[in-house]
């Protein structure tokens, strides 16, 4: 799992919540359940069973893999439309191609962000290069999507192209910890991703042992997912492992740590960590549409069977 890494963590900027900051509690830990998504890839569903008013403004999370395919094995989705929310696809092992029928795209790799506005709506692909689809290898990877407020939804669709040495990569004060901040800001440093909805995305690596108190907005709500490894959630010590997720309650601090004995696979605890301002606003929600009623789904679907959503271009570079 390389994603972005450095070889000494106490030469970055060091982050920690003050001593009078309020733990926040751990409400629920949950264990995501197996599917397949697109053409058959293996996905976590992060977020199932979790009620949403924890999880506004996010709405569902999914880990691709990790899994080591053969040759001839990689797959990805086929093309398929999407309105009202943003995605965002973060790739720690292997490499993706995505193109979309408003011009953006592009190959993402170790430690890089797609992040598509699908706003008004488009049309998208994903899909492995056909070098990885020839020699097989490591596919591991996140794609998380983000709810759009009604003023919003109908946005212009958007693309943005984050390269994994564009995060801003903090540490613990001990080194324990490297926060690779992707999205929002923690503790005044800012990560490189525009967001439309107020929201905060980490991925920490948590060496063994060591124990990482993070300052969290009071206003935002907080998940932790565990990609790899195994740990504890809050001060309270809630024990976590790979594919679930702990749901915390308010406060202004949280906290996870890692076990002192890690799986043979993994050398570290390895958890993103999410935050976002809830937008309280009714959800109508149904298969790659999210919207705010049951008649802005049905005018989706009817924009999409029209073709107002955009086309599949003649050539795809698939």
């Amino acid at each position: 799992m390389p994603a972005v890494t450095v070889e000494n963590p106490l030469t970055l900027p060091k982050v920690a919540a003050s001593g009078d900051a309020a733990a926040r509690p751990v409400l629920a830990v949950t264990t995501a359940p197996s599917g397949f998504e697109g053409e058959g890839f293996p996905v976590r569903r992060a977020f199932a069973g979790i009620n949403y008013k924890y999880l506004d403004p996010f709405i569902m999370m999914d880990q691709m893999g990790e899994v080591e395919y053969a040759a001839g094995e990689p797959k990805g989705t086929p093309w398929h439309p999407h309105r009202g929310f943003e995605t965002v696809t973060y790739l720690i092992d292997g490499s993706f191609i995505h193109q979309d029928s408003h011009g953006g795209g592009g190959t993402i790799g170790n430690g890089d962000t797609q992040w598509m506005t699908a706003g008004s709506g488009l049309l998208h692909i994903e899909a492995p290069p056909e070098s990885l689809v020839m020699s097989g290898g490591l596919f591991h990877g996140l794609q998380l999507w983000v709810n759009l407020p009604k003023a919003d939804k109908m946005m212009a669709p958007r693309y943005q192209d984050i390269r994994g040495g564009q995060v801003q990569l903090l540490a613990s004060p001990d080194g324990g910890a490297l926060l690779r901040v992707i999205a929002g800001e923690l503790d005044g440093h800012e990560g490189p991703g525009i967001t439309h909805t107020p929201i905060t995305m980490i991925h920490a690596t948590v060496r063994p042992g060591a124990e990482v108190t993070l300052p969290w907005r009071e206003d935002f709500n907080g998940l932790a997912y565990v990609l790899a490894g195994r740990g504890t959630a809050g001060a309270e010590r809630r024990p976590v492992h790979m594919g679930q997720t702990a749901v915390f309650g308010a406060g202004s601090s949280l906290t996870v740590r890692a076990d002192e004995k890690q799986d043979g696979n993994t050398p570290d605890l390895e958890v993103v960590l999410l935050g976002g301002r809830p937008i309280r606003e009714p959800m109508a929600h149904y298969g790659p549409f999210v919207m705010n009623s049951q008649a802005e789904l049905k005018q989706a679907f009817e924009d999409f069977q029209a073709g107002r959503l955009g086309t599949v271009p003649a050539v795809h570079g698939m």
